[in-house]
């Protein structure tokens, strides 16, 4: 099965110096119909104006991804760990017991595009940490690269969560099979460009839900960035 999820079907805020589109449920947005997907909570796409950015704030209980597109995004946490990232970058925060950040564009004129990615852990509690590692783009040509995982698979980051998250470049004719492996579900997001997922064809900003499927194939690329989920 199937279920495609439209950009423009998701929820949207714009504050100004925050522009995001919220996949699932979040913050003032809320639908019953997207809540979650497994232990996928949320995929926030945020744009930054220069110079701005989300002030110190609190989370527990919940292991969180950053990728960006465009720009820079700079981090400080209560753990101490203060750093900048750019496009090819991930960044694992798992947030545990509890803990403080903040997340501020690294330009003071450029905008800042990036995805905020939410997934539930494995078990509440634990011990707070941070993790990022950089991954080129010539790793990620015309495949899926493995970029978060429980075991920290190929060099990716490493998520307290039944989960993996694989990123992508397609254009013309490279093409990626994925094998779903029994009893889990894949949620593949366009990031930007276009493709086709499984014969749909899909946008910037689009997804498709695929349950019950053995394979899922990413193909007709026009400069798409893709992220794919594998989930419980």
């Amino acid at each position: 099965m199937i279920e495609i999820r439209r950009s423009n079907e998701r929820g949207h805020a714009n504050h100004g110096w925050l522009d995001s589109y919220h996949t699932f449920s979040f913050a003032d947005y809320y639908d019953p119909e997207h809540t979650h997907f497994g232990a996928l909570r949320v995929i926030n796409e945020d744009r930054v104006a220069g110079g701005q950015g989300f002030g110190a704030h609190g989370h527990r209980d919940m292991e969180i991804v950053s990728y960006v597109l465009e720009g820079a995004l700079a981090h400080r946490d209560s753990m101490g760990n203060g750093s900048t990232i750019r496009p090819g970058d991930v960044q694992r925060m798992s947030a545990g017991t509890g803990v403080r950040h903040s997340e501020f564009n690294g330009s003071p004129t450029e905008t800042a595009h990036f995805l905020q990615i939410w997934i539930i852990p494995d078990a509440p509690g634990g011990e707070p940490g941070y993790e990022e590692k950089r991954f080129a783009d010539d790793e990620k040509r015309g495949r899926l690269r493995v970029i978060a995982s429980p075991e920290g698979t190929d060099g990716s980051v490493r998520i307290g969560a039944n989960a993996r998250i694989f990123a992508g470049f397609f254009n013309g004719e490279e093409r990626a099979d994925f094998d779903v492996p029994a009893g889990r579900r894949v949620y593949a997001h366009v990031a930007r460009g276009a493709l086709t997922v499984n014969g749909e064809a899909l946008g910037a900003g689009d997804a498709a839900k695929l349950e019950d499927v053995s394979k899922v194939t990413l193909e007709n690329g026009d400069n798409a960035e893709v992220l794919l989920f594998d989930l419980a």
